[in-house]
């Protein structure tokens, strides 16, 4: 296996790691991390919990300099992983930095696939101009081959046990564009119209479904405050009302809003706000107290789902 050629000065770089099994995973992941230390970058691991104590194992003595993450939990909504996981390590550290990211896995649902391989085509855009890498793992020996071509057009850079090689395909404004895709409510689900008026009964509507569900503690608290942060969005940013849809599955509540709002910034909630901002956090709330996230922009509104799973209590 290859490891990632040399980070040129102010450069950022995005490399897609196609691993095959555990000698491959770590032969691809190891030296990258341990050469990274060897120079002074700052160096982190955000990957599942399986993976991530095989890399702390073959780190040996050298684990206790890299920061190490399990994504199934600080990246189970993959619109928090840019901000609460890659933006947050990057920007507490003034140097060159390297991380491992691995935010797609064989257990990912269909949507929470959907909002990661998003998630992956905006990391250049979000990272620009920085000096640093970011490797992302993909096994290709359990996902499918649609993720895995997904990859080469998210990832400027792949790498297997050939070699590496630049992207033929890389497109990830194409990756955008198919997946923002309409997301229907299901025609049961309960609704109701607000308004500047009725931001408060909108609030009650939702959480009143949600606690019948089983949802409780701050979980709920969560759900109130996404709910309230996307009504009011589209009280003041989309055409001063919209319609809340709530409903629930096996193990979710879910949350949509709906307006004649246009999401233009694909970044928007996705990025920590600046210190001097003002206003602007409320998406990037919305993204830190939900489970999932999924968004559908057009030029006539956006629909923005969240979602609450009623297995996870806190």
């Amino acid at each position: 296996m290859t490891t990632i050629g040399e980070l040129d000065s102010g450069e950022f770089s995005h490399p897609a790691l196609f691993y095959r099994d555990e000698a491959s995973y770590l032969a691809g992941t190891v030296p990258f991390l341990l050469d990274g230390l060897a120079v002074g970058d700052a160096v982190a691991v955000a990957v599942p919990g399986e993976n991530l104590a095989r890399i702390e194992a073959a780190l040996g003595d050298s684990a206790g300099d890299v920061k190490l993450l399990d994504m199934t939990e600080a990246g189970r909504n993959p619109g928090r992983i840019l901000s609460g996981v890659l933006r947050a390590f990057a920007d507490a550290h003034p140097g060159p930095f390297r991380i491992i990211g691995e935010p797609v896995w064989a257990a990912r649902s269909d949507d929470e696939y959907a909002a990661a391989v998003e998630h992956e085509a905006l990391i250049n855009a979000a990272f620009a101009g920085r000096a640093g890498t970011i490797l992302c793992p993909y096994d290709t020996a359990s996902l499918k081959p649609s993720i895995l071509a997904d990859a080469e057009a998210t990832h400027p850079v792949l790498v297997d046990a050939s070699g590496e090689r630049e992207s033929l395909v890389y497109a990830p404004d194409d990756i955008v564009s198919t997946y923002n895709q309409p997301l229907v409510a299901p025609p049961s689900a309960p609704a109701m119209e607000f308004a500047l008026t009725t931001l408060g009964a909108a609030r009650r509507f939702a959480v009143d479904i949600a606690a019948d569900a089983g949802l409780r503690g701050t979980r709920l608290d969560d759900l109130t405050l996404a709910v309230g942060e996307l009504t009011g969005n589209s009280v003041q940013h989309g055409g001063g009302a919209g319609v809340l849809r709530v409903w629930t599955e096996a193990d979710a509540v879910i949350c949509q809003v709906e307006d004649k709002g246009r999401l233009a910034d694909l970044l928007a909630g996705r990025t920590p706000a600046s210190p001097r901002q003002l206003g602007g956090r409320g998406l990037l709330l919305v993204h830190h107290v939900s489970d999932l996230v999924r968004t559908h922009r057009t030029a006539e509104g956006t629909v923005t789902r969240v979602y609450f799973r009623t297995d996870r209590q806190v």
